[in-house]
């Protein structure tokens, strides 16, 4: 049901851009300026041009588009239409994509310039009603361009009454087994997050975010929260390091949203000691588990500006970690997460169910306002992570006296091997702490008779070449015999998934015996 006094989020970013319509608003990859009043006129016209097509609310309009200002507009305009906004995660194959964009309905899907050539990998797999451009295409047919169609459309906000028990978009997870999950999110908990009051005095500099990672995750939902809070969002077309302490040090960045395997390549390139980073307030980390030697490191380097952020789409935000708190625990120990926000709960428990105290460890359970719909067209699904209002979120943790929620790994990751279980991200964080390792990923590998084995990716330390026999000789002193890789793998580079977490799925194959 719509609500007369409801204001979507989407609505609340324009105005927001129109109220102040000179200032800048983006800074694209290219380097080109828009202005807050210019970006807001191009999102407005395009979702009268959308509406004008037949686009409306229960509209499905998919996205595959890169970090570019057009994909922003497009996602708004979609916003403010009704229409629920899907994206198609670059990194996934065209047949997944495929299967995604049916399994939602799309009504219309909208290819900007970074995404052409996938397009026409993709077109050929796909029957949807409508296919266009946001910009010309190049004469490669893809489909016309919407942005120039619009062009002659109001430039104001269209009327259309939305409600906060409408659907805003279908977010995927990673898929690393079969096609990913379609997590279902509604207008009002998104709209809910504009309300929160962030860190920093009321007379300070609006903020100026680098989105270097994809739009598509939470770096767009970051650029909502900086656009709606009058500053200018910085676009890269992906996440390269020495691009990255450039752009900081070029454009005074304040604030950065960034994953662990990231911040070791900021923290390994040899820019880093010379990189002006004084603008920096805010370095946003999460997304998988982080080292905490080398997060301490990263304190070190950039300054006490680190923020551990612990969410997931289910739910959107749980916890948190400011400045102040990461330097409360010292130069060794682990790290948590942080402690819950004030409008989330979290509980952790047993198997049965049954809430453990602190101390002990179990499966992370939250409640909130935030939490999703439930999976897309998976109502079995849904009702396995989703009761009584409580999500299981599959992560294994534990509270400590004092509040702060510590996470052991995922469930899924967690490998069994004779004597016992064993966290990847224990033996990692352990040894990270070798000096001849630089990055790790630990992963369990089945043999034929479905027993799991320990192994280790490793990229060495310049001047290192680490041995199995040290590497195991070092996990058993420090953690125990079960919990010793049985193979060592030297890589160049931890690959790492489309949402910049270690592929360990790619690994397993590429790294077979």
């Amino acid at each position: 049901m719509s609500d007369p006094e409801f204001v979507s989020g989407p609505a609340l970013i324009l105005r927001a851009l129109t109220s102040n319509p000179d200032r800048p608003a983006i800074i694209t990859a290219d380097g080109a300026e828009i202005t807050a009043g210019d970006f807001a006129a191009t999102a407005y016209r395009l979702a009268h041009e959308l509406l004008a097509r037949g686009v409306t609310r229960g509209s499905t309009v998919t996205l595959l588009t890169g970090n570019t200002a057009e994909a922003l507009a497009a996602r708004y305009a979609a916003g403010l239409a009704g229409a629920r906004v899907v994206n198609l995660y670059d990194g996934m194959s065209a047949p997944v994509l495929a299967e995604i964009t049916a399994s939602v309905d799309t009504t219309v899907l909208l290819v900007d310039a970074e995404r052409f050539a996938g397009a026409v990998e993709l077109l050929p797999l796909i029957d949807v009603p409508a296919v266009l451009t946001l910009g010309p295409d190049g004469a490669t047919g893809i489909g016309e361009d919407v942005i120039a169609a619009s062009a002659a459309r109001p430039a104001e906000e269209p009327d259309v009454r939305i409600g906060p028990d409408d659907d805003i978009g279908i977010r995927h997870t990673g898929g690393t087994t079969g096609i990913p999950k379609g997590i279902l999110s509604l207008h009002g908990p998104y709209r809910d997050m504009f309300d929160v009051s962030f860190a920093g005095s009321p007379d300070e500099e609006p903020p100026r975010l680098l989105a270097a990672t994809s739009l598509a995750h939470l770096a767009g939902v970051l650029s909502d929260v900086t656009l709606h809070r009058g500053g200018t969002v910085v676009l890269q077309r992906g996440f390269e390091p020495g691009e990255v302490l450039a752009a900081i040090e070029r454009e005074r960045i304040t604030d950065i949203w960034t994953l662990p395997p990231l911040i070791h390549q900021l923290l390994d390139h040899p820019a880093l000691g010379h990189t002006d980073l004084s603008s920096l307030r805010r370095l946003d980390y999460g997304g998988c588990a982080a080292s905490p030697t080398r997060i301490r490191e990263a304190v070190k380097a950039f300054g006490p500006v680190l923020v551990s952020l612990y969410g997931m789409s289910e739910a959107q935000k749980i916890a948190y970690l400011t400045p102040a708190e990461h330097a409360r625990f010292g130069d060794d120990g682990p790290l948590p997460v942080g402690r819950p926000f004030p409008d989330v709960e979290v509980e952790i428990r047993a198997a049965d169910g049954t809430v453990l105290p602190a101390g002990e460890q179990g499966e992370v359970h939250v409640r909130s306002a935030t939490l999703m719909a439930g999976y897309w067209k998976q109502p079995e699904l849904t009702a396995q992570v989703l009761r009584d209002g409580w999500l299981d979120t599959g992560d294994i943790g534990y509270f400590d006296a004092d509040g702060y929620l510590y996470l052991a790994d995922r469930l899924k990751d967690l490998i069994i091997v004779v004597g016992g279980h064993v966290y990847p991200t224990e033996v990692e964080d352990l040894l990270l702490t070798h000096p001849a390792i630089a990055q790790c990923a630990v992963y369990g590998v089945r043999d034929d008779q479905q027993a799991e084995h320990v192994h280790a990716a490793v990229v060495p330390a310049p001047g290192h070449q680490p041995r199995l026999e040290d590497v195991r000789a070092f996990v058993t002193a420090n953690k125990g015999r079960i919990y010793a890789p049985e193979a060592l793998h030297l890589v160049d580079a931890i690959p790492l998934t489309s949402v910049g977490k270690p592929d360990k799925k790619r690994l397993r194959e590429a790294l077979a015996h």
